[in-house]
């Protein structure tokens, strides 16, 4: 699991890049990591501490996923064909629909830390992690960057492993707080990301991916929220 943390948290560990590769089965693993920190702040019950441990958060994770999801809306946006949208995601500028789009999954997960328990960071974090594996194993790359690259390790048998990590670790969450089992919702919008993504662009690159991290944990923060 350690070759995947440089590419997926800034923590300060030494990953090597030909075996993260092949260490995609590990995502949600991952998520124990990157929620740690937020958990803890919101678990501490500072003041303003949903605003806290979205900071925590992103301290972790780094910034990447939120600027894919920038880009990633700037495409979405643009009427026209494939490749007009594809230039329009991949061009440096961030737009008005970008801008939108984080400011929009802030405010959701900062409004939504304040309805729900500390443990409903974790839960999100591993919706984000595992909706990242499961683009990956869409095995349709656009382009030929790191999700592409990542994307030639995926298969089948990771797919598996990863799944089974992911109830894995659900299960206990489920069992102390069966109202945990809501969470599973979330899914539902890294999925539809998915679909929005193969049906505008034909394929997914970095960005997608960042994007459909980053609104899967908005939208099962928001789904725990709606539930409590």
């Amino acid at each position: 699991m350690k070759n995947l943390l440089p590419f997926f948290t800034r923590l300060p560990v030494r990953g090597d890049f030909e075996k993260a590769q092949g260490e995609l089965w590990a995502l949600p693993l991952v998520a124990l990591l990157s929620s740690a920190l937020p958990t803890a702040v919101l678990y501490l019950n500072f003041p303003l501490g949903n605003v806290l441990a979205v900071l925590a958060l992103y301290f972790t994770i780094g910034l990447l996923h939120l600027d894919g999801l920038a880009d990633w809306a700037d495409g979405m946006m643009v009427k026209g064909d494939r490749g007009r949208k594809v230039k329009a995601m991949k061009d440096v500028n961030i737009g008005i629909a970008g801008v939108f789009a984080v400011v929009m999954v802030l405010l959701l997960q900062v409004y939504s830390l304040s309805l729900v328990p500390a443990y409903a960071l974790f839960l999100a974090e591993l919706n984000s992690k595992f909706s990242m594996l499961l683009a990956l194993a869409t095995r349709k790359p656009l382009g030929d960057g790191l999700g592409a690259y990542f994307m030639g390790g995926i298969n089948k048998g990771q797919l598996v492993i990863g799944a089974i990590l992911y109830v894995l670790l659900l299960l206990p969450m489920v069992f102390i707080e069966p109202r945990s089992l809501a969470s599973l919702l979330g899914l539902l919008a890294g999925a539809y990301v998915i679909s929005l993504s193969l049906r505008n662009f034909g394929g997914l690159n970095g960005d997608c991916i960042g994007a459909i991290a980053e609104i899967t944990r908005a939208g099962t923060l928001l789904t725990l929220a709606l539930v409590r």
